[in-house]
């Protein structure tokens, strides 16, 4: 019996950064752990980048995945949004890079529906879901719940 495959899933945010980890054995995947790192808003930016890496980084050292998964920057008309956000994914993909993970990219609407079976759905479906699929992982918050959604949608694309 080979051992399972460990998956951090990452739902990046400037407030508030999602994470969780699955462990995928052949088509079976369970719930091990999942919460957020919410840096101080009003923290400088690079403070607040700092402890989103930092956590990341002891995420990887409590759970120690095999590889990572994280959402893409959704694009929409604010362009500042979506460059702040961005700083907050190159944040947790560096550190997962610098523990030598592999980071897969998934859009918003392939997470949402590998998930739920719909592109669109809302963040509330999402948590009931990951409570279906991911029997024990409790009430979770919609950003812990939406990393967990990563990571089941890397476990079945990869």
């Amino acid at each position: 019996m080979t051992s399972p495959r460990l998956i951090l899933g990452i739902d990046p945010g400037l407030r508030h950064t999602g994470w969780g980890v699955v462990a995928q054995n052949g088509n079976r995947l369970s719930f091990v752990a999942a919460g957020r790192i919410s840096p101080p808003a009003d923290a400088p930016m690079a403070a607040r980048l700092l402890v989103l890496a930092e956590g990341i980084q002891d995420v990887i050292r409590r759970h120690r995945p095999d590889e990572a998964a994280i959402e893409e920057t959704f694009v929409n008309k604010n362009a500042r949004s979506a460059l702040l956000l961005g700083q907050a994914r190159g944040s947790a993909m560096l550190a997962c890079a610098q523990n030598g993970l592999t980071v897969a990219e998934y859009a918003a609407n392939r997470i949402k529906q590998s998930v739920t079976g719909y592109g669109h759905a809302e963040k509330t479906q999402i948590q009931a879901m990951i409570g279906i699929l991911l029997p024990g992982s409790g009430k979770l918050a919609a950003d812990a719940a939406d990393a967990l959604a990563v990571a089941i949608t890397h476990a079945h694309h990869r």
